[in-house]
């Protein structure tokens, strides 16, 4: 049984296999031949015993035996590396893959510039962005650091407060021309809505607070959509009310093109947090990327004020 650098090498270079899809991206990769990429998978799955990988004409798929190898050799590649930065000192240059899941919008229009300073800063980090309505399950191994709004209950994670994010209520002044603007959280229900389903949260469903009062409203319309961009686009062309976070239509209330409704009241907070495992606390690059998050959220708070 390989042990110490040679397994940490096979390690390495599934994890690899993986990322990139294919023998032949594997091997352009690695600057080898395909056949060696292939050889040396066969070597590894011979010494395993199992099937690592189903083999197609085009792409690779994990198989189950597979999936528990890459999820250990992530876990055990990162804390090596955890270790070997710990020792090098906070001055280590950060270097080495970064896996970074934000949501759709919010990750289109915040943290997709963010990685493109980060990267000019940090040229020997590689940086993969993936978007999705809900945020991954924080158990799986998928990625190094998650944005996502909301403190996360698991303990097993490191969750950095990044920007304090209200959710507030807002149409557009046209809409509100024809429509009129509610004065009670009640006089939503005879207002079109714009609907939102992402999460977990009951759709149609809001709960709004304002002092130590709160309501929970039933609300309805006729457009809805998983795509909070989507949304504000529907409620900028005077569709209906729409419940959105502040830092996605904080420049649209500035300019006028939208207006705060019922101002008194909001939904629970969704203040955004970098999230990632307590394994990659000490890891440089991850350290780096979340200092340069925090950086740019602090400083954009202070423009807004």
């Amino acid at each position: 049984m390989s042990s110490g650098p040679a397994a940490s090498s096979e390690m390495q270079f599934f994890t690899e296999l993986v990322r990139c899809g294919s023998l032949s991206a594997a091997a352009r990769e690695l600057q080898v031949s395909t056949p060696a990429v292939s050889k040396r998978l066969a070597q590894l799955e011979a010494r395993l015993g199992v099937p690592l990988l189903h083999r197609t004409t085009r792409r690779l798929g994990v198989t189950a035996e597979g999936e528990i190898y890459l999820q250990h050799a992530r876990r055990i590649l990162a804390e090596i590396e955890a270790a070997e930065s710990e020792l090098r000192g906070t001055r280590a240059e950060p270097q080495g893959l970064l896996r970074v899941n934000a949501t759709l919008g919010f990750g289109r229009m915040h943290v997709a510039p963010l990685i493109a300073s980060f990267s000019k800063r940090h040229p020997q980090v590689e940086v993969q962005l993936q978007l999705s309505v809900n945020p991954p399950p924080l158990a799986e191994d998928a990625f190094d650091v998650c944005v996502r709004f909301g403190e996360p209950p698991d303990a097993r994670v490191v969750a950095r407060m990044l920007a304090p994010n209200r959710r507030l209520l807002c149409a557009a002044p046209g809409y509100l021309a024809r429509q009129g603007a509610p004065k009670l959280p009640q006089e939503l229900a005879r207002h079109n809505i714009i609907g939102i389903r992402q999460g977990d949260e009951a759709y149609g469903v809001w709960k709004l607070q304002s002092g130590r009062r709160s309501e929970t409203v039933k609300v309805r319309g006729n457009l809805s959509t998983n795509d909070g961009e989507i949304a504000v686009n529907w409620a900028l062309a005077g569709h209906g009310i729409l419940l959105r976070a502040e830092w996605d239509i904080a420049r649209y209330l500035r300019s006028g093109r939208l207006r705060q409704v019922l101002a008194g009241w909001q939904a629970p907070a969704a203040d955004i947090y970098a999230v990632y495992p307590q394994r990659h606390n000490a890891t440089a690059r991850v350290r780096a990327f979340v200092e340069h998050l925090a950086e740019h959220f602090a400083a954009a708070r202070l423009d807004q004020a």
